[in-house]
């Protein structure tokens, strides 16, 4: 027997950070939607009680570093399942990007292994669970539109905003998340409209949309990493929307809303990156159908 599940990437369109916790995370409010860019995980029970990794992609781990690995040992363990399986995860989300390719990974093979395992476990539940794992597997789970707070683990859910392109392109360099949060000066802060942002997807206004996106983690990695701005630069030039890194980057994204500007982004995009795609906005809930 096996099961197919879809993972796709997310991105930010709005990310504050509010203070560092107690336990070491920071307090974040975001607001984060699915596009259409996704990994496909494989899962295939094994005769051998194990937990095997299979991938393509020379930098996923295929040992217990991985996340979707890390969750299917969770759910054997907190569970009791004796029965192995096998996780072949092919790759789109480009890696360490600041799309929760790793954390959409485990979110899927959370809902893959529920099927599989017959488990009978609500996608709450699999969120519950997630959070063990990673701060955006929860979002993850479920996919779609949120606002997520905490360590990013809490999430509420509003309406998808109004369908456009997004066009994403990826510089060849990793980001250290952890090294994004250090370099981070949580007094000098210029806080998004996260807000804003809520109230412009309520009313499916596309130009609110594009004037509210904010991350305070954008300066911080462009000063590391010059080329994030110089890419950000070039779409802009290019005729996207409105501009904005997700996540701690090193990714960032265009919203375009027509299809005849799009192809001046992308091929634009295509001189200055190697990595860059075009996709639309999903941001519709997962189900476990």
């Amino acid at each position: 027997m096996r099961i197919l599940e879809k993972a796709p990437a997310k991105i930010n369109l709005s990310l504050d950070v509010l203070h560092k916790r107690q336990d070491g995370y920071h307090e974040v409010k975001m607001v984060m939607t699915t596009i259409d860019l996704a990994d496909r995980i494989e899962l295939k029970l094994l005769d051998e009680d194990r937990i095997t990794i299979v991938s393509h992609n020379r930098f996923v781990p295929d040992d217990h570093r991985n996340l979707a690995y890390k969750a299917a040992l969770l759910l054997k363990k907190r569970f009791g399942i004796k029965q192995g399986v096998a996780i072949t995860i092919s790759k789109s989300i480009p890696v360490a990007a600041g799309l929760a390719g790793g954390s959409s990974d485990a979110a899927a093979t959370l809902r893959g292994l529920n099927k599989l395992w017959n488990l009978g476990l609500t996608l709450d539940e699999l969120a519950v669970l997630g959070a063990e794992i990673g701060s955006d597997v929860s979002f993850c789970v479920y996919g779609g539109t949120a606002i997520a707070t905490g360590r990013g683990e809490k999430i509420e859910h509003i309406e998808a905003p109004p369908h456009c392109w997004v066009v994403l392109a990826k510089p060849e360099i990793g980001v250290s998340t952890a090294d994004v949060y250090q370099n981070l000066k949580i007094d000098q802060i210029k806080h998004p409209d996260v807000e804003g942002m809520v109230q412009a997807i309520k009313s499916q206004d596309y130009g609110s949309i594009c004037h509210k996106l904010g991350n305070v983690l954008e300066s911080v990695t462009m000063k590391m990493h010059p080329e994030v701005a110089m890419i950000k630069e070039q779409m802009q030039k290019f005729g996207a929307d409105a501009v904005l890194m997700s996540g701690s980057g090193p990714t960032v994204y265009g919203l375009v809303q027509y299809e005849s500007r799009l192809h001046r982004v992308y091929n634009g995009l295509r001189g200055f990156c190697d990595q860059v795609y075009a996709v639309r906005m999903l941001g519709e809930r997962n189900s476990l159908d």
